[in-house]
């Protein structure tokens, strides 16, 4: 199953200018979400299509989430690339029983005043701990740029744990030591082990 959406308002107006011959060569950015069956090949499968589309892979995340391999891309390219991935991936999809998504996308304009912060947690794993902490960071106006999160099992003991690492953005408003201890303390409350700490340039 493929997907595809474009940003609103604007898909047809960009689609004639494709039609005209106007934007045929500008450099697109388009955003390719696969899930399929976790086996051999899917990553070579998904970027044999993006290469012989003239795409270019900028940016990936790829893992595998329980029996399923998830696959998140930023591929740049002309309006001809964006046009032959929509056809080949449809055919890709149900060849290789996957669900595609594609969408067009801009480049991110960073945010004015903010500085880039790494959050480190480890705990019991228990329900809620990605919830908490991204309302804590939403009712601060800070953005969360990445998150990762994993499960394991205690080397000795055997337990469950969580462990989650987030890149944020911080308003330039924001008191620093305010923001640290109330951080702090919502970990403390949740009896989360947490480091954060600002990312070196």
């Amino acid at each position: 199953m493929l997907l595809f959406m474009s940003r609103a308002g604007k898909g047809c107006r960009e689609l004639d200018f494709y039609n005209k011959g106007f934007v045929k060569y500008m450099s697109q950015l388009i955003v390719i979400s696969a899930v399929g069956s976790d086996r051999t090949g899917v990553v070579q499968d998904l970027s044999k299509v993006i290469l012989s589309c003239d795409g270019n892979i900028e940016e990936s995340r790829m893992t595998t989430l329980g029996s399923e391999f998830a696959m998140l891309l930023l591929v740049s390219g002309n309006w001809a690339t964006l046009n032959k991935l929509e056809q080949r991936l449809n055919k890709l999809a149900e060849t290789k029983d996957l669900s595609i998504a594609i969408r067009q996308t801009d480049t991110k304009v960073p945010g004015p005043g903010r500085m880039p912060y790494a959050v480190d947690i480890v705990s019991l794993d228990q329900q809620g701990i990605v919830f908490n902490l991204a309302n804590f960071f939403a009712t601060r106006d800070i953005d969360i740029a990445d998150v990762a999160t994993r499960s394991y099992a205690a080397a000795h003991t055997g337990s469950p744990m969580f462990a989650v690492q987030m890149a944020i953005n911080v308003p330039a408003t924001v008191n620093i030591a305010q923001f640290r201890e109330e951080f702090l303390e919502i970990c403390d409350r949740l009896n989360l082990d947490a480091i954060l700490e600002p990312v070196k340039s």
